[in-house]
């Protein structure tokens, strides 16, 4: 079983749910930006959460079956076509060999997740097959997906066609999308003006926004709290002794733009982090397009689980939702 990739779409890529375990040795987790779209994907179409699936940026793909096989489209609005005729987001639907998928141009959000049944079956490298493009690591041959990529299948009953994501379990950013922020262990090195400033201003996704970390513009410049620069630290006040970044760090490089850093960003280096947004918010940032409005909220360590507690509950309700066991 197969899919065959006629047009590649924007930076198309297989991912599915990570290699956690390797960050001290440098390798990010990686895998799907929108955990949560990914999940649904899969569970739609009758496979376990974490198998491989495609993910598409901007501009979907045109991928044509080797097979008869479930398909289901999440995340992002973007119209879905099956030999041109509309099918229906966050909803299973049957394709037969020969088909061919197709998008229309995106309308909300960033990226959409495409899974069929029985998963994508490229090899795993470090147990995972998501793609690590800049370590050309997993996914296929590691890099994005091209024209003539015959991707492979693994085999499956199709699932139960029709079956579909209520709206309201459907999470994306709203309209300034609003990220909750933990300070973290370099908090004190901002000002108390550049602590306040940082949570009052307006800010915009910057275009420089991908797997790596998204950067945020529009705020006011932030100040230090004057020291002396310690030894093995850049003259920038910005700079540290080299230490770890968590997933989600936000670094400040010259106290200037904020980056988040996300799936595929570097796991340390030599930039102070203010704090880090927290994981149950991580997912809608790969839901925003260059130039969104954002809002930054500061939370503690209790708001922050029960976040947590609250994201695992809506993944409970969506296996509810389909039937499909935890």
């Amino acid at each position: 079983m197969t899919l065959e990739i006629v047009k590649p779409g924007l930076a198309t890529s297989i991912q599915d749910l990570g290699r956690p375990g390797y960050f001290h040795l440098g390798i990010p987790e990686g895998g799907a930006m929108d955990r949560l779209a990914l999940r649904a994907a899969n569970l739609l179409v009758g496979n376990d959460e974490d198998a491989a699936g495609l993910e598409a940026v901007f501009l979907g793909p045109e991928i044509k079956f080797g097979a008869e096989m479930t398909v289901a489209v999440t995340g992002g609005e973007m119209p879905i076509l099956l030999d041109g005729e509309p099918r229906d987001n966050w909803t299973s639907f049957n394709v037969m060999p020969g088909q061919t998928l197709s998008f229309g141009y995106l309308k909300a959000g960033a990226r959409i997740y495409i899974a069929v049944s029985g998963g994508i079956a490229t090899e795993p490298h470090l147990g995972s097959r998501s793609t690590y493009a800049i370590g050309a690591l997993g996914g296929f041959d590691g890099r994005a997906l091209a024209a003539g990529d015959v991707v492979p299948v693994g085999a499956a009953p199709l699932a139960e066609e029709g079956l579909s994501i209520p709206e309201a379990l459907r999470r994306g950013p709203g309209k300034p999308a609003e990220l909750r922020v933990l300070p973290g262990l370099y908090w004190h090195r901002l000002t108390e003006k550049s602590q306040a400033a940082f949570f009052d201003d307006a800010w915009t996704v910057a275009p420089e926004a991908d797997r790596m970390g998204y950067r945020f513009r529009g705020g006011q410049p932030m100040e230090f709290v004057d020291r002396e620069q310690p030894f093995g630290a850049g003259s920038d006040p910005s700079n540290i002794v080299d230490g770890c970044y968590s997933y989600g760090s936000i670094q400040v490089p010259g106290g200037l733009e904020p980056i988040v850093l996300h799936r595929d960003a570097v796991s340390g280096g030599g930039y102070f982090t203010l704090g880090a947004v927290i994981s149950a918010d991580m997912d809608l940032i790969g839901q925003l397009q260059p130039n969104a409005p954002v809002k930054f909220v500061r939370v503690d360590m209790e708001q922050a689980l029960a976040a947590r507690a609250e994201r695992k509950q809506i993944i409970e309700q969506l296996r509810e939702s389909l039937n499909q066991p935890g």
